[in-house]
């Protein structure tokens, strides 16, 4: 399984014989290294996008990344001082990462940041599977921001639906590196994912399976953590899959409205 941290970390995981057959989008001591979503770190296939129609899309960055801009995860903006993410991003202390809002290309220094003061995670991730979701703290709100509203209701999850990941993640030589990327992510249905995964334990309630089944466009690492948008809201988080944007194995997300509570609970909170 691939979790889609980024490349260069999930490169050092591989090396060191510590992922698994899937892969996220984690980097190699980080999210985008880890290959849990089975993919390459960056958007694959995608289009060049602009944060200042998606200005919640976040990106997560950490000194431990071999990325040359530090890139680690994405996240999504949900309130001023709060933050969406992948539970499996988080594998450094807390007070190493750095929360970035309004970069377009990850070499330019411009937009906003700030470091995180508090971490939750799902505690059930790593006890059984799903629940790969994380809400972050900002030490300093990201105050006039536009957020996005979470999905609150799994009937979006419908096959056919027509959803759009975001992040600077891995391209796999499709576009240009650590620069803010779009693409289509279709919803595929559970009962897809649950034949073509039936060895990596997806969940049918608690995540989404979306992509193209003949591959060529995907989330890949370093996207890990981003968001899947749907109708205006944040639908999905970047989870997992078998390697990026081949045939037969689309993306995994976490599905937002299986977790709302919790996660409406720990944004209510300062």
């Amino acid at each position: 399984m691939t979790v889609r941290l980024s490349s260069a970390l999930a490169a050092g995981l591989l090396a060191a014989g510590s992922i698994a057959s899937a892969t996220t989008a984690v980097a190699a001591p980080g999210p985008d290294n880890v290959v849990v979503k089975g993919k390459d770190p960056r958007i694959v296939g995608g289009t060049l996008a602009k944060t200042a129609d998606a200005p919640w899309a976040i990106v997560l960055t950490n000194p431990v990344s071999p990325s040359p801009n530090d890139q680690w995860c994405g996240a999504t903006l949900v309130k001023a001082n709060k933050i969406v993410t992948a539970a499996h991003c988080l594998t450094q202390p807390v007070n190493t990462y750095t929360a970035i809002q309004g970069r377009d290309d990850l070499k330019v220094k411009n937009g906003k940041t700030s470091k995180i003061s508090k971490v939750w995670k799902d505690p059930l991730y790593g006890k059984e599977p799903g629940h790969d979701v994380a809400v972050l703290t900002l030490a300093k709100p990201f105050t006039g921001v536009p957020v996005l509203a979470l999905e609150t209701s799994e009937a979006a999850d419908v096959e056919g639906a027509k959803a759009v990941v975001y992040g600077w993640g891995n391209t796999q030589g499709t576009g240009p590196e650590e620069v803010f990327q779009k693409v289509d992510a279709p919803v595929l249905g559970d009962a897809y994912c649950s034949d073509v995964y039936a060895e990596n334990d997806y969940v049918a309630k608690g995540e989404i399976c979306g992509g193209f089944k003949e591959g060529g466009k995907d989330s890949c690492q370093g996207d890990s953590g981003g968001p899947l948008v749907l109708n205006g809201r944040l639908f999905g988080v970047v989870s997992w899959g078998i390697g990026c944007a081949e045939a037969g194995h689309p993306g995994v997300y976490a599905e937002v409205a299986t977790y709302a509570k919790a996660l409406q609970a720990q944004i209510a909170r300062k």
